[in-house]
């Protein structure tokens, strides 16, 4: 056990280009072997990965997992969130029954009581104010029967656009990306592309801590034959960086102009493939323009990176054939998000490097299941890819559901989740349902979203497998099943679809939030327009089909994919047809992307300003299956340091821990791994400070301080670094050790994702007896 913790990507198999990466499997059990009584195929839900699981039972307990050999994701390996973090689930203090608050107090009580509390309210709330003061923020960690189930509900039963999940706080930059560049949602390529590229381009993707069987992948490349070269864009040095040929260390807040640079040398030493770009892609001159004003030696000062480091890094890129690049939370939570973001996609496309093995640009997820909040409608999109602004497309979602078009508000794109707390906060939402997450830790600036979760005002329910800094605060507490104790489909990162199955029972109470919900769209007799029950499923499988034959045609199609694929293949890359019922390996090998006027998933944005662009607007230059090159100048962040905020704050993962701990900090291995709180320092600051290794140090902001032990291992001066884990729910005391009490209320124009990764602080030692 301790090694797995220790050697978080076990040991090495390397392999070459072109090459099967070689199978290895991890294995953890709490009993002896012959003591399982059945395994039960499933997948990871501890990163965005994926992995192929199976889950060991006996007794009508979990009892260990093991990794699947033969799953096209992980070929066996585990990681030690994977190995460990199902433990979680016989944690003592799992929610086994629903709890009312009574006199300022949450009491234990059965499902009729809660649930009628909960109906009654939505029902006075409709009556009195009508849906826009409904609200729900749901997960990136369910399944996609459950979000499909929220979205028809919310959208098609309700008629409120207040729904949003917390994929908003970490990959509605890849979503909007991959929209603005490509016309739909989906990462186009496949794992197996790092199986067979010869260059690496990381950026803001801590891929060793982050997705730590993606890196054992990476890293068998990296230690095999003619490794992969690997330039990594990060301002600290991970021990992703530390692998890297080229490791540029930016400023925060500087992508747009680092990547900007990169595309000015690619352009200027003609380093691009020019066939492709005239045949298929739109907006290069504009490009090219903008870039031109972006030297390695100007991007050198913005960034604060060497000019020479910058070249080296275009000469790896643009002469390489077959280019990989990946980005995540370090873009997508940081200034100019979506900008920079599609800048990455621009790498891949001027040098023509996807469609086609090893040539493919990730924009990565970072939670579990947060493909399927995307797919299915339940964040700020509608079920399939579909277009808001698309009146064809809004009837064939109405069709489907059986409802008025009027129903599903389309006047507008859908809320995203600061938007929705702050209608909280003014009082518009009167009703607001969180499913699976703990806002009271992860959103910005929490001074503030405990002020709005505890307003007198607001009816709040909570839908939750364990006590939650965010359970304390609701009116209403739903115990919930968690992984393992139900059944349903997810979407890792490279399309690939699993089937988690039930292996045991939920403890007590418990239900899965597929039941949750199907109870509360009976009790509240949502129908449809011929006046029958709006949600007919006998159970999830249903779901599943319902939401797969409405995928049929988009980019997303998945109309074969049905359990029984699933049982056989384990693990299915969409789109999955019936003339690809297999799946598909990777999208655009044709060079033809769903831009079109009346196929893309929206008619985007303008990167600075996050206007909106209309339908008559883009189809005046309709790029008709061409992807769009769209270029972004550099802006430095809103928040700049001063005197008395002189330092710039990075928020993060850490690898042993999970969100906001919920479920790793009830997993011993993991929790006495990292078990409190830290602040990562340059040690040039900390010698200014008068600040030595393990000194306790408060770090402050406009908007609220942290406590916390100092270590002295930062790469960049200046920069202060926090995990963003840690939360109060086993801590005894106030809220000094949340690094979101730092953050500021902001967030990317495109996107609309909070950015956790600029803001201005200051540090100083606190005196201790």
């Amino acid at each position: 056990m301790a090694d797995r913790i220790a050697d978080v990507w076990g040991s090495r198999t390397p392999f070459g280009p072109g090459g099967s990466w070689p199978e290895r499997v991890d294995e953890h059990l709490t009993v002896p072997c012959e003591d399982v009584q059945r395994w039960v195929p499933s997948a990871c839900v501890l990163c965005s990965n994926g992995c192929g699981v199976d889950i060991a039972v006996a007794d009508g307990r979990m009892v260990g997992v093991r990794g699947r050999a033969e799953d096209r994701v992980n070929r066996g390996r585990l990681g030690p969130k994977g190995l460990f973090g199902w433990q979680a689930t016989h944690s003592a203090d799992r929610l086994t029954r629903p709890l009312v608050r009574v006199d300022g107090e949450l009491r234990p009580t059965d499902w009729d009581t809660a649930m009628d509390a909960v109906v009654r309210r939505s029902q006075q709330v409709l009556a009195e104010h009508g849906p826009l003061a409904m609200g729900f923020y749901t997960s990136g960690q369910l399944f996609a029967e459950e979000y499909y189930a929220q979205a028809k509900i919310v959208r098609g039963g309700i008629g409120t656009p207040h729904l949003d999940g917390n994929t908003r706080l970490c990959t509605a930059t890849a979503e909007w990306a991959l929209v603005e560049s490509f016309g739909s949602d989906g990462d186009p390529g496949s794992y197996t592309d790092i199986d067979e590229c010869d260059a690496l381009l990381l950026v803001g993707h801590n891929v060793a801590e982050t997705q730590t069987v993606l890196w054992s992948r990476m890293l068998d490349r990296l230690h095999g034959p003619d490794r992969p070269g690997l330039v990594v864009i990060d301002p600290r040095r991970t021990p992703t960086a530390r692998e890297a040929d080229v490791h540029l260390a930016v400023r925060p807040g500087t992508n747009v102009a680092v990547l900007n640079a990169l595309l000015h040398e690619l352009i200027a030493h003609d380093r691009i493939d020019r066939d492709f770009l005239a045949a298929h892609t739109t907006g290069f001159d504009a490009l090219a323009e903008v870039v031109a004003d972006y030297p390695p030696e100007r991007a050198a000062e913005l960034c604060d990176v060497p000019a020479e480091s910058i070249r080296r890094a275009a000469r790896i890129i643009g002469d390489c054939e077959r280019l990989v690049s990946t980005v995540l939370q370090g873009v997508y939570q940081s200034h100019q998000a979506t900008a920079a973001a599609v800048q990455v996609n621009n790498i891949n496309l001027v040098r023509g490097m996807i469609g086609r093995p090893g040539a493919s640009v990730f924009q990565m997820n970072g939670q579990p299941t947060a493909e399927n909040t995307r797919e299915t409608g339940a964040d700020g999109t509608l079920p399939a890819y579909l277009n808001w602004q698309n009146d064809a497309h809004v009837r064939r979602l109405a069709e489907v559901w059986n409802v008025e078009v009027p129903r599903i508000p389309h006047w507008g794109p859908p809320t995203h989740a600061l938007e929705i707390f702050r209608h909280c906060e003014q009082g518009t939402i009167r009703f607001l349902w969180i499913t699976g997450t703990n806002p009271a830790v992860s959103l910005p600036e929490l001074r503030r979203i405990r002020s709005i979760c505890a307003r007198d005002g607001l009816f709040l329910v909570v839908s939750d497998a364990f006590p939650t800094e965010t359970t304390e605060l609701a009116d209403v507490v739903l115990p919930a099943a968690l992984w393992g104790e139900k059944t349903g489909c997810f979407t890792n990162a490279d399309r690939t679809v699993h089937l988690s199955e039930q292996a045991i029972e939920p403890p007590g109470q418990a239900r899965s939030d597929f039941a949750a919900l199907l109870d509360y769209a009976d009790r509240m007799g949502l129908t449809d327009r011929d006046g029958a029950a709006l949600i007919d499923w006998g159970g999830p499988e249903d779901a599943w089909r319902e939401f797969t034959e409405l995928t049929r045609g988009r980019p997303c199609d998945q109309s074969a994919l049905d359990y029984r694929a699933l049982r056989e293949h384990r693990g299915i890359q969409w789109p999955c047809t019936d003339d690809a019922p297999e799946g598909t390996t990777r999208l655009y090998a044709d060079h033809r992307f769903p831009t079109g006027v009346d196929e893309c998933e929206d008619y985007g944005h303008d990167l600075l300003t996050g206007a909106q662009h209309e339908r008559d607007e883009y189809a005046a230059h309709d790029p008709a299956g061409r992807a769009v090159l769209k270029a972004a100048h550099h802006h430095p962040p809103h928040e700049q340091v001063d005197e008395d905020y002189p330092l710039r704050l990075t928020t993060g993962r850490h690898v042993h821990h999970w969100h906001t701990r919920t479920k790793t900090a009830r997993v011993a291995p993991l929790q006495d791994a990292a078990p409190t709180m830290w602040v990562e320092l340059h040690p040039d600051d900390a010698a200014r400070l008068a600040i030595a290794e393990g000194d306790r140090v408060r770090v402050a902001s406009r908007r609220g301080c942290i406590e916390a032990p100092a270590r002295l291992r930062g790469h960049r001066p200046g920069v202060v670094f926090a995990p963003f884990h840690y939360g109060y729910f086993d801590q005894d005391g106030g809220h000094e050790r949340a690094a979101n009490e730092l953050t500021r209320t902001e967030w990317d124009p495109v996107s609309k994702q909070p950015l956790y990764k600029v803001a201005a602080v200051r540090v100083s030692k606190v005196e201790q007896p």
